[in-house]
């Protein structure tokens, strides 16, 4: 029996300060329809547009995960991502009222209680996860970092940290199934070692830092007048170092509590892959540029392995995601130059749409009547349309946009087409839509067999 997606059943807030900002936001999680995936929104902003959670997007990762889409940047996302991923919740629109996420405790833990008291709703669609065929590996030498993804049947996730510190020696974790996250990985803090807290503070680089969100390890002598400082700086009215080179702002939650906050890390940056992962990955060293740099890989995997002659199977009983009516609010075309008939499944990087031809189709009058054959240029058409309706699902009135073609490539016509054929037409992001451009590739199914493939660039823009 599949999997169904879930979302929440209903929406719920949580309120704090951005680490780096400094400034108070809100934060709404909301529920969203089947097969949308992760998207972010600015309210205080005067736009619509809805930032995709997708490894594509990411600007920044020097002090978290930052991405940005069509303009619209959201700071910080990998502690609210890592809780969507660890309670196994498919759809969410997250709601904000300024760029950055609230920081919190420095854990998932406030995310994952919101989530929980809004509730989990399971969906009609059934959950679509990346099996991984094959090791994917990444390699940095210079951090002495290395990430590897090994098929597996479930996600699971192993850390290892070393700093090369006497106050924080090295450090394993390990999450064996996901349904661990909520108890064993969501309550850990991040960490800081006191060097780099008082960089940061000189530099005014964590407005909205806190001694109660992050676990501080001391590896220097530091005086008096230094933890007075200290004290004075974060409201407290006395700081000291313990015995175990730590601050005595926080209590450890887990003796390895370090590494099970790298390991929650791990699991927010690789919910930007966009589709749960069947693999154990094992991180050694990982950090967040590390962790995006490894989603890449595992994202360029999968769409190598969507993009292969494996035909895939869709269910024509089930409802669609969008019928010939809703195509129509958002397509321009009108028939007899509408050659869409159904939209099956949209995702952030791919979508399927559906034709019956027909015999009364008006091209069959001329196009070989003793034996008709669906052109070949309308099957280019056909496909297209359906990436129309992918790119303007991203705009909030796309009834005043127009998509133009700018160019045909790498085209195969395989199989005829005739009347009685449903043509399943299969698009896939060859690299993220940016400017307006979108660049996809199309196949084009009747049964088991492709009939047509091609490359196609085209441009979006406003009547």
């Amino acid at each position: 029996m599949s999997d169904k997606q879930k979302t929440i059943k209903t929406s719920v807030s949580v309120s704090g300060t951005g680490l780096h900002t400094g400034k108070d936001v809100t934060l709404t999680f909301h529920p969203a329809p089947e097969n949308s995936g992760y998207k972010f929104k600015r309210k205080d902003l005067d736009s619509n547009v809805l930032v995709p959670a997708d490894v594509d997007h990411v600007v920044d990762t020097s002090r978290g995960t930052s991405i940005e889409y069509r303009g619209v940047r959201i700071d910080t996302v990998e502690h609210a991502l890592a809780a969507l991923c660890g309670l196994e919740i498919d759809n969410v629109l997250v709601e904000l009222d300024q760029s950055e996420t609230p920081i919190l405790d420095g854990s998932a833990r406030i995310y994952v209680e919101k989530l929980l008291e809004a509730g989990i709703v399971e969906q009609k669609a059934d959950r679509k996860y990346f099996e991984l065929a094959a090791n994917v590996t990444y390699t940095d030498d210079v951090k002495k970092t290395q990430i590897m993804a090994i098929p597996a049947k479930e996600f699971q996730v192993s850390v290892m940290i070393d700093y090369d510190s006497q106050v924080l020696p090295s450090q394993n974790a390990v999450m064996a199934n996901i349904r661990q996250f909520r108890d064993e990985i969501a309550p850990c803090r991040t960490f800081v070692f006191l060097h780099e807290l008082e960089f940061l503070l000189k530099n005014n680089l964590i407005k909205g830092g806190d001694l109660e969100n992050a676990i501080v390890f001391v590896d220097k002598v530091v005086s008096r007048e230094e933890l007075d400082r200290l004290a004075h700086l974060f409201n407290k009215q006395r700081v000291e170092v313990l015995k175990q080179g730590m601050l005595n702002n926080v209590e450890m939650t887990f003796s390895n509590e370090p590494a099970r906050h790298k390991l929650l890390d791990v699991v927010g940056d690789l919910a930007l892959v966009g589709m749960p992962l069947r693999a154990h990955v094992i991180a050694s060293r990982p950090g967040h540029h590390s962790n995006v740099e490894f989603a890449k890989l595992i994202k360029k995997q999968m769409i190598k392995e969507l993009r292969s002659d494996g035909v895939p199977y869709y269910d024509l009983n089930k409802k669609p995601l969008y019928d010939i009516n809703q195509i129509q609010k958002i397509l321009p075309h009108r028939p007899p130059f509408l050659f869409i008939d159904r939209i099956l499944e949209m995702s952030d990087h791919d979508v399927v749409g559906m034709k019956n031809v027909t015999m009364n189709e008006s091209f069959f009058v001329g196009h070989f009547p003793g034996e008709p054959v669906m052109p070949g240029v309308l099957l280019i058409e056909a496909s297209a349309q359906t990436g129309g309706i992918f790119v303007l699902s991203f705009v909030p009135d796309p009834e005043n946009y127009i998509t133009y073609f700018l160019k045909i490539d790498k085209v195969k016509f395989r199989q005829k087409v005739v009347p009685g054929d449903t043509v399943i037409f299969h698009n896939t992001l060859i690299e993220p839509v940016r400017h307006g451009i979108c660049h996809m590739q199309g196949k084009a199914f009747v049964g088991n067999k492709v009939v047509m493939e091609a490359e196609m660039v085209a441009q979006i823009q406003k009547k």
